[in-house]
């Protein structure tokens, strides 16, 4: 190889290397991110209930990632637990997350470049009557080897590639947000649906009990009918309230069926092979700090994942300006090239070569102002949809505090309610048995006593869903610090 040969090696050498250096580290075009102000206040509306929850110290902590692990509810837990293993909504959020977090890899790619071989042999002869043959001297049938390779770089000079990594990273960070939205709205549900069918096993407990008293009074009102001291109307007025409380309990069980069936569903396995034993609501309330409504900014993964697209939708603007610029593209080809394979792969046979091109579009109708305002239009919505995702969490959580004071002096009143309603029926059977009164009035207190008891059991069940809501409000013991995408 002549010095002037390397001369020209070396010069283009020292192109390539600066050209990578500048696509590597040098400028992007398109505003850099900048997280939007999001609408705040400095404290909720709503405050806690006294003795069931509290504002957030400094040393406080958040609920942990199985924050229902806080009812203390064994069976809870362990339908809790299958949720990760089993269940196909969440499968297919951890598929996309997946596929959203292979994209950046797809995207990184653009900054090397792409190389190439391409070995061929062939059997080439060529027509002893085209014109300028020189009969003498041309060879007319012979033997080509090839092997050739190719190399092809654009380098990054204006940051259209930074950007697309720059979007594709954000866009795998709001999957992956997505994917923990997904996992906290599953979990909180099953919950949801293990208090309320717990909650109905509390109702049909008060029924079943409740139907064994009107058993009893009715075979009262019936010895009293044999005896003459009571009618006939007793009697039927008795079996009436003894058949409704019975059907009652029975349709309690179309709803415990459909909540059944729903766990099934959410754990994973067919509803005809899931069954849950009666068990009354036992679950205690805890004790969760809602901290402050910043603090929703990074404990909600949904805020988060719009955040992220946020983001990306901003990377999408330095797409749309990058294409102003021109493209270079450096490109190289060598390879051996030879009639036989003894020398084939030697010096002599060596050939190669080196280009770049630049392109610039002088003209398109405007296309790259429109995609360009199309981004920024874009970017805009999303800053719309982050501040109200942000909104929305602010209600969830005021909704749900509101609902836990509100339940709490309903539960206390509604308590009171049921004593005097038990001794209300108390006294009415004495004077029933006293004979002072007809079944009536022991009848009116029979409903009475039984409303406020099923509304305390109901007044129960919704406090216990409403903190569960609550927790799914604060965003489940999740923080933006978990999104992760290499």
């Amino acid at each position: 190889m002549g010095p002037s040969n390397r001369l020209r090696i070396g010069a283009l050498t020292a192109v390539v290397v600066c050209a990578w250096a500048f696509g590597l580290w040098g400028c992007a075009v398109g505003p850099d991110y900048k997280r939007p102000d999001a609408p705040g206040s400095a404290a909720f509306k709503e405050q806690p209930p006294p003795g069931s929850w509290k504002q957030a110290q400094p040393a406080d902590g958040t609920v942990g990632d199985k924050w229902w692990q806080l009812y203390g509810d064994a069976q809870l837990d362990a339908l809790e637990a299958k949720i990760d293993v089993s269940n196909q909504t969440l499968k297919t959020a951890t598929g996309q997350y997946l596929a959203a977090r292979d994209q950046i890899r797809v995207a990184r790619a653009a900054y090397f470049p792409t190389l190439g071989v391409s070995p061929s042999v062939s059997r080439i002869r060529l027509s002893k009557n085209q014109p300028n043959t020189l009969l003498a001297t041309t060879k007319f049938d012979y033997t080509l080897l090839a092997l050739q390779g190719q190399a092809q770089w654009e380098p990054d000079l204006w940051g259209q590639v930074r950007r697309t990594v720059e979007q594709a990273r954000a866009d795998a960070q709001a999957s992956a947000a997505d994917l923990a939205n997904v996992a906290l709205s599953l979990h909180a549900e099953l919950a949801l649906d293990y208090f309320l069918l717990r909650g109905l096993d509390t109702q049909k407990q008060l029924l079943d009990t409740t139907l064994a008293s009107d058993a009893d009074e009715l075979q009262l009102a019936r010895v009293r009918f044999k005896g003459g001291v009571a009618n006939a109307v007793d009697v039927a007025q008795a079996e009436t309230q003894y058949l409704q409380v019975k059907a009652q309990g029975i349709d309690v069980g179309v709803q415990r069926a459909q909540f059944e069936h729903a766990i099934a569903t959410l754990i994973g396995v067919p509803a005809a092979t899931f069954a849950l034993a009666p068990s009354p609501l036992a679950a205690k309330l805890p004790v969760v700090p809602p901290g402050v409504p910043s603090e929703l900014l990074e404990r909600r993964p949904d805020i988060a994942a719009a955040e992220r697209r946020l983001a990306a939708a901003n990377a999408q603007i330095g797409i749309a300006v990058a294409a102003y610029y021109p493209n270079i593209i450096l490109s190289a080809t060598g390879g051996f090239e030879s009639g036989s394979l003894a020398n084939w792969l030697q010096i002599p046979s060596l050939f190669w070569s080196l280009g770049a091109s630049a392109l610039e579009t002088l003209f398109d109708a405007g296309r790259r102002h429109a995609l360009t305002d199309q981004a920024r239009d874009l970017y805009e919505a999303q800053v719309a949809t982050y501040r109200q995702s942000v909104l929305a969490a602010f209600q969830d959580v005021e909704d749900n505090l509101s609902a836990l004071r509100i339940l709490a002096d309903e539960a206390e009143a509604q308590a009171a309610a049921v004593e005097s309603a038990r001794e209300s029926l108390a006294l009415s059977n004495k004077r029933y048995k006293g004979g002072v009164t007809t079944y009536l009035e022991v009848l009116t207190a029979q409903t009475i006593q039984l409303s406020n008891e099923r509304t305390q059991a109901d007044v129960a069940t919704r406090r216990v869903t409403a903190s569960v809501q609550l927790i799914r409000a604060l965003g489940g013991g999740w923080t933006s610090a978990q999104i992760s995408a290499r």
